[in-house]
């Protein structure tokens, strides 16, 4: 198992482990940031989480493990939840959500420019 990606500890792209790409590393994991997202409406039990990342339970499994050693996620008898933390940086990243959706109209219109 790949470790989880840490701030302080080598990362991809970083040897030093610079928070931001500890981040970074964290969040390009395949499914990881549909495992957020689908987290961010609130608790979800293994399996209705798995159908909405639309993932298999080994990516699954490894995706939560990774989420709570970064203490991001946790289980309660609800299911898997954000923490405070992962509340924190899902809010953070509703702007970059914002800031794509922009991106993408700007891109449809300029090709749709004579």
């Amino acid at each position: 198992m790949k470790k989880t990606p840490l701030p302080g500890g080598p990362v991809r792209g970083s040897a030093s482990g610079r928070p931001i790409m500890a981040l970074l590393d964290l969040l390009g994991r395949r499914t990881q940031l549909r495992v957020l997202w689908e987290l961010s409406g609130g608790p979800l039990k293994f399996r209705p989480l798995q159908d909405a990342a639309g993932t298999s339970p080994g990516v699954l499994n490894a995706r939560l493990a990774e989420l709570r050693e970064a203490r991001l996620v946790e289980r309660s008898a609800d299911g898997y939840l954000l923490t405070e933390q992962g509340r924190s940086l899902a809010a953070h990243l509703l702007p970059l959500m914002r800031w794509s959706q922009d991106w993408a109209e700007a891109l449809a219109s300029d090709d749709s420019s004579p």
